[in-house]
């Protein structure tokens, strides 16, 4: 079926459905009638509409399937195709329904005759009330325009399920009752902070009361005039946003601009218009579309992207239903937690920094926009916190510590007065720490290690000026990558990298060249990995960049312009074998030799370094160090490969310790190895910021450190309280013969020796 013959069935439908909910007939007589028409306009055999009642689904009228199987059929959520649809709020589309894992065959149906099964679900305020399903004799897969036919109806049944009174809400999939019991909730650590607030939901729910057009053509009038409207809006605040300083937060909101603009979200509209929704349906139709891709998504920089859209559909909504804006519009009116299931960095900026203290997610992640724009404001934040809006009541005080990734809401006064106690504490140390920026970095008995600060945004570098860091140990490059719409230009990245040794002024910064792919997929770079399984252990970091060297040559000509008359630290990342360092450094050379030919001063020196992230470098470690000038140890990917162990599976997150014998003697040959051959060994990864742990690699050898800003004063406060020349002699008759538990044996030596761990 063709695009334009979907869109005039689809308006077909709606018509002949407006006149069956405008007449008298009960609920049951229109559902009847519904699944005729569907049948009929679709050429289906069979239609069939399931409701959620008491908590099944329950088959409430067919046509095709047999009679006497109405109202005594009934589904489970996750049940069945049908379950399954309501429980996930997706689409099927199976040419042999038989095939699918969650196939059930229903024998007082009827349907073994049918091989061809499609369904969508039938969602009011974002829950599934119900589902429609189409059955053909044939297998065969349904055009994607005869899918879209359908969700546009399911739109319109959601409305008449509704108007009938039909709608079970207390067995609404996904509905959860609160109650009015501390709840603690946990959740991904995005901006690190601790704050306490009443919640307040981001977005009162605007609900589509009117699915069906009268006037086409005044339908898109009000689309039209909402769209300016909106455009409006978002420029006027973008000239009005001010952060103090530029940064990747500012490129963000360029791209959300983008989409604001872009014509073909608009065109999208237009068709659910053509085919006879009112403007507030048809925006809501492309939203629901939007959603459903959201959940198919794995990447996260795409999925960030499809928020923007969410963002944009929900703000335009409000303006053309004339209801109430989001709760920034409305005004904050006391310190705030505010909830939200995602946030579009414009609307984050609505709000009163005065008020606003802190914000919950229901999705989000580490690089999406809205955690970028955040930590420029200094809000903290936590995600994928999935029941935040079913625990959660507005008007709750809610305790946020998004340093632990944790919240509590509607707290016991005994948990309130050790939250003001902790947050209290944790002020007294910031400012200690604060106190100590000027202090060196010296252990007990004068022993000088190095400290430095890992960063991956243009307003990092300011952390080497709050803590008095020795320099960035290592600056992630991809961020500029992930966060573009597209591929950035080497000037842009020239620029960046500029910015960045300049804010460095005298301090080192260390470059660690692109790490994208697997986990970290460009949306406008394909490949040819597929879907990987172990994505951490695929296609990406050096692998990638090797494979796809104009990636890289465009990174290292804009390093290399950036550094004029400066020296470069470039640092590989993932090198598992020796010839990978030499390739990678060899293209880097090769863009210094361009630049010189140009006349171009180029940089005085280039420094090159390798990640030991890939245990299997260690068995190398004599062929490479003899080219590195430095060598730093990954330990948040060592440690997953060394023990085979997916450090994003919360099952096994908390099972292998950092101070496990293995990873400790592992670190120790490498270091020891590395020394040896005359090459500073530095340690940048989460282990390095935990004060216990970094204690053990001091006693280890590793004598440079490159670790989050935040943990920077607590480090050095424990370091300043260390005998290191007794720790070096004392931990490796522990490793020679290691405890049980070598954690608390490590505790045991620091209290015992007055180190101070926090």
């Amino acid at each position: 079926m063709p695009a334009s013959a979907a869109t005039t069935a689809a308006r077909e439908i709606l018509v002949r459905l407006h006149d069956v909910m405008a007449a008298r007939a009960n609920a049951q007589a229109k559902l009847n009638q519904v699944v005729q028409i569907i049948g009929e306009s679709l050429n289906s055999e069979v239609c069939s509409i399931y409701l959620l009642r008491e908590g099944e689904l329950e088959l409430y009228a067919t046509r095709g399937l047999k009679e006497e199987a109405v109202h005594v059929t009934k589904l489970a959520l996750g049940e069945g195709l049908t379950g399954t649809i309501a429980e996930k709020i997706e689409t099927l589309n199976l040419a042999e329904a038989t095939s699918h894992p969650d196939f059930v065959h229903n024998p007082e149906t009827g349907e073994e005759l049918y091989h061809s099964f499609a369904g969508v679900p039938i969602v009011r305020a974002e829950r599934a009330v119900g589902v429609l399903t189409v059955q053909h004799v044939d297998p065969r897969r349904y055009d994607d325009v005869e899918i879209e036919a359908l969700q546009t109806v399911a739109m319109v049944l959601a409305e008449l399920i509704a108007g009938a009174g039909l709608v079970d809400e207390a067995n609404v999939a996904g509905s959860q009752t609160r109650d009015s019991s501390t709840a603690r909730l946990t959740g991904l650590k995005l901006v690190e902070g601790m704050a306490a607030g009443r919640a307040v939901f981001h977005q009162p729910r605007v609900v589509v009361e009117h699915t069906v057009a009268e006037d086409t053509e005044a339908e898109r009038h009000r689309v039209y005039s909402a769209f300016d409207k909106m455009r409006d809006q978002i420029d006027r605040m973008m000239s009005q946003a001010d952060f103090g300083a530029a940064g990747e937060h500012q490129d963000i909101l360029a791209t959300y601009k983008m989409f604001a603009y872009d014509e073909g979200w608009r065109t999208r509209i237009n068709a659910a218009i053509d085919s006879g929704l009112t403007a507030e349906a048809a925006i809501e139709r492309v939203q629901q579309r939007t959603r459903m891709r959201m959940r198919e998504i794995d990447d996260p920089l795409l999925a960030d992207r499809m928020h923007d859209l969410e963002d944009l559909s929900n703000r335009l909504l409000r303006i053309v239903s004339g209801q109430l804006g989001t709760a920034a519009q409305l005004g904050l009116r006391q310190d705030t937690i505010l909830i939200a299931r995602n946030l579009g960095p414009a609307e984050l900026l609505e709000y009163d920094r005065r008020r606003l203290k802190g914000v919950i997610l229901q999705e989000g992640s580490l690089t999406s926009h809205v955690v970028i724009v955040a930590r420029a404001m200094g809000v903290p934040v936590i995600g994928r916190v999935r029941d935040a809006r079913r625990v959660i009541a507005e008007g709750d005080l809610v305790l946020l510590d998004a340093t632990q990734g944790s919240a509590v809401a509607r707290p016991t006064s005994g948990i309130e007065e050790v939250f003001d106690t902790q947050l209290s504490v944790t002020q007294k140390r910031r400012a200690e720490y604060a106190a100590m920026r000027d202090l060196p970095p010296i252990t007990r008995d004068g022993q000088r290690i190095t400290l430095m600060v890992n960063a991956g945004l243009r307003d990092d570098v300011a952390a080497l000026d709050t803590t008095g860091a020795d320099g960035i140990g290592l600056f992630r490059t991809e961020f500029e990558f992930l966060i573009s719409a597209e591929l950035p230009k080497r000037e842009k990245q020239a620029r960046v990298y500029r910015d960045v040794m300049e804010a460095a002024g005298p301090k080192p910064v260390t470059f660690r060249t692109i790490d994208v792919g697997g986990d970290k997929a460009l949306p406008y770079m394909t490949g040819d990995n597929g879907d990987e399984e172990n994505p951490a252990m695929g296609w990406r970091a050096i692998r990638l960049a090797l494979e796809r060297d104009a990636l890289m040559k465009a990174q290292a000509w804009a390093l290399v312009e950036a550094a004029n008359g400066r020296e470069l630290r470039v640092m590989f990342p993932m090198i598992s074998e020796p010839w990978e360092f030499d390739e990678a450094k060899a293209l880097f050379e090769e863009q210094r030799i361009r630049a010189l030919a140009r006349g171009r001063q180029g940089p005085l020196a280039i420094r090159y370094g390798a990640m030991l992230e890939v245990p299997a470098l260690a068995e190398t470690l004599d062929i490479l160090l003899p080219k590195l000038d430095f060598l730093s140890i990954g330990t948040n990917d060592l440690t997953q490969f060394l023990f085979a162990a997916d450090r994003a599976n919360p099952k096994l997150a908390e099972r292998y310790d950092w101070l496990s014998p293995a990873i400790l003697r592992f670190i120790a040959r490498v270091t020891r190895t590395s020394h040896e051959g005359g090459v500073p060994v530095a340690v940048c990864g989460e282990m390095g910021g935990r004060v216990l742990e970094a204690m053990a690699l001091l006693g280890l050898g590793i004598d440079r450190l490159s670790i989050t800003p935040a943990a920077i004063g607590p480090v050095k406060a424990m370091l300043r309280s260390l005998d290191l020349g007794a720790l070096r002699t004392d931990l490796p008759l522990l490793l020679a013969h290691p405890p049980q538990n070598m954690r608390a044996a490590l505790l045991d030596w620091a209290s015992s020796h007055d180190v101070r761990i926090s």
